[in-house]
């Protein structure tokens, strides 16, 4: 079925000010919603508060109001202009709160404009702790044991009843705002308190923490007749106890079994149906226990996601610019893959590189801050980095994060000992990576990092790859190298400044640089395209490597 012909205008609401957990992502977005809207004739007016955005520069839209995003602003909005349709789902959890606040107040039936992309009753089941947890039962999908509190002695009974661990989660927050881990009855009290001042309608989830299992998410999309598309799996390296948005994350998943994935893969179309009859993005989280795989469903965000943006990125599938035709009416077998430009969008992308993300932090900026990693999120950006296997990519991550590294190692800065090491590890903190590989350059088994952090041992066994060539590489002067082991590290991410940071004289990063391409060590360039290279790409981007 075409497009709906009736929307002759849509109003697109930003996410306000980029503040941690809500940052850039979803300016990405709204760029690409609202140039999708108007390749296909239809009016775009935008709000958002922020003039510091590419969403916001009058190329983007018909018209741009930078107003506060209040029912106010928008109440003007509707009386300024003939507006169809509202799309909610560009703005992050800024967006959906005051689209559902408009609607309580009856803005959009007062002035004839219909919701797309989502829906209200989806914004509270998904939002409203309770609601989801009721949902996830009726349609028989696991989640932690948890009871949702209104109030702080209902918390605190809750807690006796669920025991410690637990985690508090607010409803209608974004990036863990307000959330945290209660240990013992000493941090119970002023978790309680700070999780329902957080939340706006002053609810809580008391819930058992599924501390160190694995952590999962979907991207998926729906059109009308309730097809749905996996556009991107996404594992982070830290297990449960750490924001998302804190955590590196690579996709596709590394570790998860075929099985394992198809279950979730089934849980989480399920979920999205399940949320009511809306065409749009969608974003599914789980935690699966690596003793057995079982499977518990975390929370589903109606609306395209902080990862919507990696995802769009690391497929190469456009999923803003999807998401926003499907909200107007179209199928997804109706639409053309954005890359191929012949193949259908109706498919599942394959990628053949893996991509990694890696947060950036600034607590050195921030006197006094506690660097721990937990539920709320603390990065104020990240890194995106694709290579032919994991260890590339990570050190490309490195590399990108302007912070001195260069590569997976500070060398020459970590003055910390194999027993020190393996204790800092226990704790979640910004350079936890560098330290593990640290700790496994000085003999540190991967039992003993696993048993501390809960990383999953494939990925310390690839760092432990790179710390054995590290080994071999500072054997040799640059001049005696092997061939293979040079072009070894290459493959496994090494720069030419590291490499010439661990030789055994020293050398420059452009003497390096001379003698890998005398022995024909040269960068080649990849695409991504979303099929594996399947089909012939019109439109792809590329990323380096230096495998042949």
């Amino acid at each position: 079925m075409p497009i709906d012909r009736s929307i002759h205008s849509v109003l697109i609401i930003g996410s306000g000010p980029i503040i941690i957990g809500q940052a850039c992502e979803f300016d990405y977005s709204g760029s690409q919603a609202a140039r999708s809207l108007r390749e296909e004739g239809i009016k775009v007016i935008l709000i958002n508060s922020n003039p510091a955005t590419i969403m916001t520069d009058p190329m983007m839209a018909d018209k741009v109001y930078l107003l506060p995003l209040n029912v106010e602003s928008i109440e003007q909005i509707l009386q300024e202009n003939q507006i169809d349709a509202v799309l909610p789902t560009m703005g992050g959890q800024t967006a959906l709160n005051l689209c559902k606040e408009a609607e309580e107040l009856g803005i959009w039936e007062k002035y004839n404009c219909r919701l797309i992309g989502v829906d209200v009753k989806a914004i509270d089941t998904a939002e409203d702790r309770d609601q989801f947890r009721q949902l996830m039962g009726r349609i028989g999908i696991k989640v932690a044991p948890s009871h949702v509190a209104n109030s702080f002695l209902e918390g605190k009974e809750f807690a006796q009843q669920i025991g410690f661990p637990l985690v508090i989660r607010p409803s209608f927050t974004l990036g863990g705002t307000g959330g945290g881990f209660v240990h013992d009855k000493s941090e119970l009290d002023a978790a309680l308190k700070r999780g329902l001042e957080a939340s706006p309608i002053h609810e809580v989830l008391v819930e058992k923490a599924v501390l160190g299992w694995k952590e999962f998410e979907l991207e998926l999309l729906r059109d009308k007749n309730d097809n749905v598309v996996i556009i991107c799996t996404v594992e982070n390296l830290d297990p449960m106890g750490v924001h998302t948005g804190d955590s590196i994350t690579v996709a596709p998943a590394m570790t998860l079994s075929d099985t394992a994935y198809q279950e979730m893969r089934n849980q989480a179309i399920l979920m999205m149906r399940s949320l009511g009859n809306f065409a749009g993005g969608c974003n599914v989280q789980f935690a699966m226990n690596p003793e057995n795989e079982d499977i518990i469903a975390v929370e589903i965000n109606p609306r395209v996601s902080r990862s919507s943006a990696l995802a769009s990125k690391a497929t190469g599938y456009p999923i803003a610019k999807i998401a926003a035709k499907l909200a107007i009416g179209y199928n997804l077998d109706e639409l053309k893959n954005q890359i191929t430009q012949t193949t259908s969008a109706y498919f599942e992308p394959a990628l053949d590189y893996v991509i990694v993300k890696m947060p950036r932090w600034n607590f050195d900026k921030f006197k006094g801050a506690n660097d721990t990693l937990g539920l709320q999120m603390k990065s104020v950006g990240e890194v995106m980095a694709i290579g032919r296997c994991f260890n590339e990519a990570l050190q490309k991550a490195c590399q990108s994060l302007e912070n001195d590294a260069v590569g997976l190692g500070y060398y020459g800065k970590s003055l910390m000992k194999n027993q020190e090491l393996t204790e800092y590890i226990k704790t979640p903190k910004w350079d936890r990576i560098f330290r593990i590989k640290d700790a496994l350059m000085q003999g540190t088994t991967v039992k003993s990092i696993v048993q501390a952090t809960g990383i999953d041992q494939w990925f310390l066994y690839q760092i432990q790859k790179i710390c054995t060539i590290e080994k071999e590489i500072k054997e040799h002067t640059l001049d005696d190298m092997p061939v293979e082991l040079l072009k070894e590290a290459k493959v496994n991410g090494f720069s030419d400044v590291q490499i010439s940071k661990l030789v055994k004289s020293q050398t420059s990063e452009d003497e390096v640089y001379d003698k890998r391409k005398s022995l024909g060590i040269s960068r080649v360039y990849k695409m991504v395209d979303t099929c594996s290279a399947e089909f012939e790409a019109k439109t792809p981007y590329f990323y380096s490597t230096f495998e042949g």
